[in-house]
């Protein structure tokens, strides 16, 4: 063997040396980190290793078994699970919103920034183009990755529901930190926290129906949820929950993912009423019958939650099922005609504001393929 072929052979086993080890790098940052399962132990919802829901769910598959059925799964047959247009948004200023206006602003699929009892607010906040563990996999559509971490203004709060990557974007977070006062979150995901760099003291680790008083009247409610949690090998190590924002003036409910279940009647028992409620309704199939909600699902939760207005989520910029990307917006539209409650449609970056009931949205996905 000559010289010249020895280097080059040399070269291409450090090149490929450097790709692993800098892809495992990666993973493991993107993946995050299991919590000490001592820390969960106290928690009624942890029994034999695992949180559970309330209502028995059947056993989901794990480890490489679960990267099989999610590339069977990109191999199904779709209707139309993108669309072929970018779509309509709104790019809001946010550092120039009053914070003294209690707004909501969907930012797409699950995640929103809120303006309530003068704090800012950021649920489940993904920004990245993908919602995976690597890029190229369950890719945004055209026109909704219109904000960036850059964009946010200072955060007081945000609110991670659960640990899958549609919901805990690594990215994301990362970029969050500086500007991030606080993380509230169910037990268990401060591990991926702490591994991404945040400090103990800007973590808030909470059980269903803990609560925190931010401010002068501003609670936090973690509540219930029927799901499940885990981003890679191993299953329901952290828990998934809902949130309440509760000041003197309103009250607004974000679901996370969630399948319909005896939660909704126990959380309207204890508030009576919301203003504004975003729930499930965007990521379902006979499948997830358990865990995700259909749109007459949510039609059906809303009421239960006596909510004035209801926002469907889970939609409009991943797609993970295999239904069409607009037919959960057409599905909600159908299944709120005649209910107490009012169906709000903004388009991504676009404002709702809460002080105006009688605020006027368009059909935007109408006309779309």
């Amino acid at each position: 063997m000559d010289n010249t072929l020895k280097r080059f052979l040399i070269v291409s086993l450090a090149l490929i040396c450097t790709v692993a080890l800098g892809t495992g790098a990666y993973l493991n940052l993107t993946l995050g980190q299991l919590p000490d399962n001592a820390q969960l132990q106290g928690a009624p919802q942890y029994r034999d290793g695992q949180f559970r829901n309330e209502v028995a769910s059947p056993p989901r598959s794990s480890g490489f078994g679960f990267i099989l059925a999610v590339i069977r799964g990109r191999f199904e047959p779709r209707d139309r699970p993108a669309p072929s247009v970018p779509l309509p948004s709104v790019k809001t200023n946010l550092a120039a919103l009053d914070p003294g206006q209690d707004i909501v602003i969907w930012l797409g699929h699950s995640s929103y920034f809120v303006q309530i009892g003068g704090k800012r607010l950021l649920i489940d906040p993904v920004f990245s183009t993908y919602a995976a563990p690597v890029p190229g996999m369950v890719s945004a559509f055209d026109g909704t990755s219109l904000y960036t971490a850059e964009d946010m203004p200072e955060i007081d709060v945000i609110l991670i529901t659960h640990d899958h990557y549609d919901h805990l974007d690594y990215a994301s977070m990362k970029s969050l930190e500086a500007k991030t006062r606080l993380v509230i979150t169910g037990l268990g995901n401060g591990a991926h926290l702490r591994h991404w760099g945040y400090p103990p003291e800007k973590i808030r680790e909470m059980n269903w129906h803990g609560s925190l008083t931010l401010g002068e009247g501003l609670q936090v409610h973690a509540l219930p949820a029927q799901h499940y949690s885990g981003r890679f090998l191993k299953r329901n190590q952290s828990l998934w929950v809902s949130f309440a924002l509760e000041t003197a003036e309103r009250r607004l409910y974000f679901s996370g993912d969630t399948g319909f279940g005896p939660h909704f009647a126990q959380i309207a028992k204890r508030f009576d009423r919301f203003d504004f409620v975003a729930l499930d309704a965007g990521q379902y199939n006979e499948k997830w019958a358990d865990i995700h909600m259909t749109p007459e699902e949510a039609s059906r939760a809303a009421g239960i939650l006596n909510a004035d207005s209801l926002l469907t989520a889970h939609a409009g910029r991943f797609s993970l099922a295999r239904h069409a990307w607009d037919e959960p917006f057409e599905r909600a539209l159908v299944a709120s005609k005649g209910k107490s409650y009012r169906l709000l449609t903004p388009r991504i970056g676009e404002p709702v504001h809460l002080h105006k009931p009688a605020q006027m949205f368009t059909l935007w996905w109408k006309g779309l393929k």
